[in-house]
């Protein structure tokens, strides 16, 4: 039996480990700067809808926009299966609880006093909306409307922030 030298089976280990490497990277879902899904380039799986109205997003989330918001904002993201939706408007402090108790939270909201460390929902992102995340600020009040809801909307959620001392950022979000 002769042995003969394989030095003809390393520089074609390293070229296949090199292609699979490659096929993996590519094929993994990540887009540089680790962009949410809604800001990918074209061929992206989801897109923001052009001309989603805050009374489009209302409607869909079944929520009355109060007559006393003011700086409302609202969009959609198309999605394969499901489709986001956020909204946010200011309303005054004394007006807050009132909106908050017509959605009939499952539970009381509870106050999240320090920022999270990073944006839990990161495919729908109120900087769409050229808002701060509720998620990264401190003092926030937050919790779960209806996880099922009715109908098409898959779960809704409302986030209140203080904007000064006399009003309040409410931010909902939601997946019809």
């Amino acid at each position: 039996m002769s042995v003969e030298p394989r030095s003809g089976w390393r520089p074609a280990l390293v070229g296949g480990v090199a292609v699979l490497t490659g096929l993996v990277t590519g094929c993994s879902g990540t887009v540089g700067n680790d962009a949410p899904a809604a800001d990918r380039s074209p061929g992206r799986v989801s897109h923001w809808v052009d001309g989603a109205t805050v009374e489009s997003v209302a409607g869909t989330l079944r929520v009355q926009l109060p007559a006393a918001a003011t700086e409302a904002k609202a969009a959609r993201l198309e999605g394969l299966q499901d489709d986001g939706l956020i909204m946010a408007f200011v309303l005054p402090r004394g007006e807050v609880e009132k909106f908050v108790a017509q959605l009939e939270p499952e539970q009381p909201l509870t106050l999240r006093e320090q920022p999270l460390a990073r944006n839990t929902n990161p495919s729908t992102p109120f900087s769409h909306l050229g808002l701060p995340e509720p998620d990264l600020l401190a003092g926030v009040r937050e919790g779960q409307v209806c996880a099922p809801c009715e109908d098409d909307l898959n779960w809704l959620k409302v986030a209140v922030a203080r904007v000064d001392d006399h009003s309040s950022r409410v931010y909902l979000s939601g997946v019809d």
